[in-house]
């Protein structure tokens, strides 16, 4: 649980798993931009096997065996923009965005593209309440590496170790705690485990709004 007193100047968001749930989503849009790109069918849970290698480029290059083209990434974003419309937004988190608005600067960081990202969160209402927004093809090693969330608290001027950065795997709080900021896990996420160390858990969205107090 979040308490009062563990206020900070900043938060970073993880994307999928905490704010969005796209499980479905993007696993798809790489299976279709794979098959467009000469590779064999590929199931799902294939595809997310290979999301900590990092960025579309990455993972592309890995599913197709061969090196991944700018026509390929094109491919990936435009199935994804497809099929954006079927993301849905975790239960409580417009809500806890709009009412961070003012309060503090929020920035996000995700292993996905910025492409991706600004598809993703511009198709469910989101990409406005963001000051930054920092994708995995910015850095160059992904998560659990700490790079992303540096940048993304540099681009807002604020230090690491006054930031918390909000995510639900284990991945996204390894990242926070190297890098020196609030590991915060998001326990509504799909990857959540209560056995990866955090230094605070929400449980709801709207349990960060004590990081404000």
């Amino acid at each position: 649980m979040v308490h009062a007193g563990q206020r900070v100047d900043a938060i970073v968001f993880d994307m999928d798993g905490t704010l969005i749930e796209s499980h479905s989503v993007v696993p798809a849009a790489y299976r279709a931009a794979v098959l467009g790109g000469g590779g064999r069918p590929l199931t799902d849970a294939e595809v997310i096997a290979g999301y900590p290698l990092g960025p579309p480029g990455a993972l592309l290059t890995h599913l197709l065996g061969r090196p991944a083209t700018d026509r390929d990434l094109e491919g990936y974003h435009t199935h994804l923009a497809t099929l954006a419309g079927q993301v849905t937004v975790y239960p409580g988190v417009s809500e806890l965005l709009g009412r961070l608005a003012g309060a503090m600067p929020v920035a996000l960081f995700t292993g996905a593209s910025r492409r991706a990202a600004e598809i993703l969160l511009d198709r469910v209402g989101l990409l406005g309440h963001f000051a930054v927004v920092v994708g995995g093809d910015e850095v160059a090693r992904p998560k659990p590496d700490p790079a992303g969330v540096d940048l993304a608290c540099e681009l807002l001027g604020v230090a690491p170790r006054r930031a918390a950065y909000v995510g639900d795997s284990p991945l996204d709080l390894r990242a926070a705690r190297d890098s020196g900021a609030l590991a915060v896990a998001a326990a509504w996420g799909h990857q959540y485990d209560p056995a990866a160390p955090a230094d605070v858990t929400a449980d709801i969205p709207a349990d960060l709004l004590a990081l404000t107090a």
